[in-house]
C-alpha cells in the first residue's frame, strides 16, 4: 500500500515569506485539476479491476483521498505521478479523522453505496467558506432507492439494489451531480439528472467512468442520462488540467504587471476569467493549449458576479478581488455561490486595500498601494489570493497557515519562484 506524497513542508502552522513588487515573467505548466482528480479517485472504487490514474498532482487533498480509499480496504501504489488502484471495498465506514479533513471525502458515499449496498460516513470537513449542505446528495440516493438515516452524527445509506430514476436537482450542485452519477453507474435501469451541474469536471468524471465501460451521456448539459451496467472494468486515465490553478497564475501575471504564458490549459474552460482580465485592461492571447497574459497599463474597475460554470467561478473570487484592489476606480463583486467567502477581505485590508463588505457583495475602492505585513490564510483560495497580494505589495509579507494553499496547488512556491517571485517556505 502506498500513498501519494504529501507536501514536503508538513501539515500545520506553516508560513510563506514573500518579498513584494516582483513581476512574474516566463512560462508555467498547470497540473491536473484537483476538482477533477478527487471525484475520479472516488469513482475508481466502482471497479474491482485495476485502475491507473496518471498525472496526479502532488497536493494534500489527493493525499487525503488516497488514504481514505486505503482506509476502506482498497490497495494503492504510487508510480511516479501515477496511482495504481486495486481491490474491493472491505469497510463500509471510513475513518472520521480522514473524512473531517476535506469535503471531497463525501464523494465516496456514491460508489461505496453502489458497490457495497451500505455506507456510513461522517459529515465532511473542508474549507470554512459557508454552508454547503449535502441534502441534494442524499435526496438523489433516496430517489435511487436507498434508505437514508442519521446515527450519532453519521449519515447511513443502505440499499439492497439501486434502481434508476428521474432526479431533479434544486440547485446545479457539482458534488451532488458527481455523487449521483457514480451511484447510478451501477444501478439497475436508467437515471436522468435534471438541472445537473455543467462544470468541465463533470464531463471528465463521466468520461472516466465511460472508459471503464459505463454508459453516461449528456455530461456538460443540464440533463445527464446514466444507463446502469452490472460491472465496470479496468482503465487508465489522465484528468483534465486545473482551470482554477491556471486562472490563479493568469491573475498573478496581470496583478504583478508581468508577462506569463500558462501552459497545459483548455482555454474554453477559462473564458470567464479571460473576459474579466481583458475588461480590466490586461492582454490575453489564447492558443491551442496555452494562454499568454500581460498588463502594461492601469487596472480598470469591473463588475463581477460569481456563478456556476460557465459563469465566473467562485474559486477565483478571492484572487480577482485582490487584483482589483489596485484598479483606478471602484469595482463591485457579488458572491452568489457561497455566503461566507470573504474572509480574505479582512487580511487584504490589513495590507492597505480599501474593501467594504455588504452581505454577499464587496465594494473594492481601487488605487490602493498594498504594503507587506503578517496575514493569515483562512482557506485554500484565500491563501492563493494573499500570495498574489504579497507579490503586489511593497515590502515583505508573511502568510501564516499557508498549508491551506498546499491543498490545491502543486509546487506553487517552486512555480512562482521560477517566474521571478521571491518566496521562502518556513
Amino acid at each position: 500500500m502506498s500513498v501519494i506524497t504529501k507536501n514536503k513542508r508538513g501539515e500545520e502552522n506553516l508560513e510563506l515569506v514573500v518579498n513584494g513588487k516582483r513581476r512574474l515573467n516566463g512560462e508555467i505548466t498547470v497540473s491536473s485539476a484537483k476538482n477533477a482528480v478527487l471525484p475520479i479517485l472516488a469513482a475508481a472504487l466502482l471497479s474491482s479491476e485495476q485502475v491507473i490514474i496518471h498525472r496526479l498532482p502532488q497536493i494534500d487533498d489527493v493525499s487525503v483521498i488516497t488514504e481514505l480509499i486505503n482506509n476502506i480496504g482498497i490497495q494503492t501504489r504510487a508510480q511516479g505521478d501515477s496511482l495504481i488502484i486495486n481491490g474491493d471495498i472491505k469497510k463500509y465506514k471510513p475513518s472520521y479523522e480522514l473524512v473531517k479533513r476535506i469535503r471531497a471525502s463525501f464523494l465516496i458515499i456514491g460508489p461505496v453505496l453502489a458497490k457495497n449496498g451500505l455506507v456510513r460516513i461522517a459529515l465532511p470537513g473542508g474549507c470554512a467558506i459557508g454552508s454547503r449542505p449535502v441534502d441534494l446528495h442524499l435526496k438523489g440516493f433516496a430517489a435511487l432507492g436507498a434508505d437514508i438515516s442519521f446515527n450519532k452524527g453519521d449519515v447511513v445509506a443502505k440499499a439492497d439494489k439501486l434502481i434508476g430514476s428521474h432526479i431533479y436537482l434544486d440547485y446545479p450542485s457539482v458534488g451532488a451531480t458527481e455523487n449521483i452519477i457514480m451511484a447510478a453507474a451501477l444501478a439497475e435501469g436508467t437515471t436522468y439528472i435534471e438541472n445537473a451541474a455543467l462544470e468541465p469536471e463533470i464531463i471528465d468524471l463521466s468520461n472516466f467512468i465511460n472508459s471503464m465501460g459505463g454508459k453516461i451521456c449528456g455530461a456538460g448539459s443540464n440533463v445527464i442520462k446514466i444507463t446502469g451496467v452490472k460491472e465496470l472494468k479496468k482503465t487508465e486515465y489522465a484528468p483534465i488540467p486545473d482551470r482554477i490553478e491556471a486562472g490563479t497564475y493568469m491573475i498573478a501575471a496581470a496583478a504583478s504587471k508581468g508577462e506569463v504564458t500558462v501552459k497545459n490549459v483548455i482555454p474554453e474552460h477559462l473564458k470567464a476569467v479571460s473576459a474579466k482580465l481583458i475588461e480590466s485592461g490586461a492582454e490575453v492571447e489564447e492558443k491551442n493549449n496555452e494562454i499568454y497574459v500581460c498588463r502594461h497599463g492601469d487596472v480598470r474597475p469591473v463588475y463581477i458576479k460569481t456563478l456556476p460554470y460557465p459563469g465566473f467561478p467562485t474559486d477565483m473570487q478571492a484572487q480577482i478581488t485582490t487584483y482589483l484592489s489596485i484598479a483606478k476606480g471602484s469595482s463591485i463583486l457579488s458572491e452568489s455561490v457561497f455566503e461566507n467567502r470573504f474572509m480574505h477581505v479582512q487580511e487584504l485590508t490589513r495590507m492597505g486595500a480599501d474593501i467594504r463588505t455588504e452581505g454577499r457583495t464587496v465594494i473594492i475602492k481601487g488605487s490602493a498601494e498594498l504594503t507587506g505585513t503578517d496575514v493569515y490564510a483562512t482557506d485554500l483560495r484565500a491563501g492563493a489570493a494573499l500570495l498574489i497580494a504579497a507579490l503586489m505589495a511593497k515590502g515583505k509579507s508573511v502568510i501564516h497557515k499557508s498549508e491551506h494553499i498546499d491543498r490545491g496547488y502543486e509546487n506553487i512556491v517552486e512555480k512562482m519562484n521560477k517566474l521571478g517571485a521571491e518566496i521562502k517556505e518556513r
